[in-house]
């Protein structure tokens, strides 16, 4: 599986700009992770998405996007609105990535 961050706005938006999206893929993840990893994605499709209640100053948007087995996946939310399972999927993805 080959899983994706993109993030958008927030403070250092305009530094952000030429920065290419975040990639991580579960092949070189030890099979647990990769498999907790899966787990959360899981979740944050079924959830699926909040109701965004207007904007937020300066508020971060993410976007992950999930290729597994020629199936592809957008999950797409922000600081202002975001389910629990959405920023469990996350704060586990930027761990991994930083890890790299």
């Amino acid at each position: 599986m080959k899983v994706t961050l993109a993030t958008h706005g927030g403070l250092a938006a305009t530094a952000n700009l030429r920065l290419p999206p975040k990639v991580l893929d579960t092949d070189t993840l030890p099979e647990n992770a990769a498999s907790e990893l899966a787990r959360l994605v899981e979740a944050a499709v079924a959830t699926g998405e909040v109701d965004q209640p207007g904007r937020a100053r300066d508020a971060m948007s993410y976007t992950i996007s999930v290729e597994d087995g020629g199936r592809s996946t957008v999950l797409k939310q922000s600081d202002a609105a975001m389910t629990p399972a959405f920023a469990a999927l996350l704060t586990r993805l930027q761990e991994h990535l930083e890890q790299q």
